[in-house]
């Protein structure tokens, strides 16, 4: 009985730590893919968080909180949607990657797009 109630906890236990270390690699899988994303589909106009057609539409933490797209989803639905002048990327973000866009998005105007 013992032995089989010890290899029932070792058994939880491996899953315990397998399951505490895959979300930091995930997040970091995501991570580097939203900034991917950004760069091959956003960055040609929002340099560093700026805008080089709209000066007044940059994706600084201000200025989304002022047009009240200071969330991930809003940021994905322009991502997916376009708003404005500026066109929709649906097709060149694939599944989930308005979500992952506007996740890193969010991220680094929180850092007020300080790269380290």
């Amino acid at each position: 009985m013992k032995k089989k109630l010890r290899e029932f906890f070792l058994i939880i236990f491996c899953c315990v730590c397998f399951h505490i270390s895959l979300p930091k690699d995930l997040l970091a899988v995501e991570s580097d893919l939203g900034k991917n994303l950004f760069k091959n589909n956003c960055a040609g106009c929002h340099i560093n968080g700026g805008n080089i057609i709209r000066r007044s539409k940059n994706l600084k933490i201000s200025s989304l909180k002022r047009n009240g797209i200071d969330n991930q989803e809003a940021i994905a639905k322009i991502a997916r949607q376009g708003i404005g002048i500026m066109s929709g990327y649906k097709d060149n973000l694939g599944d989930n990657g308005d979500q992952i866009v506007a996740n890193w998005i969010l991220e680094q105007a929180q850092k007020a797009w300080i790269h380290e």
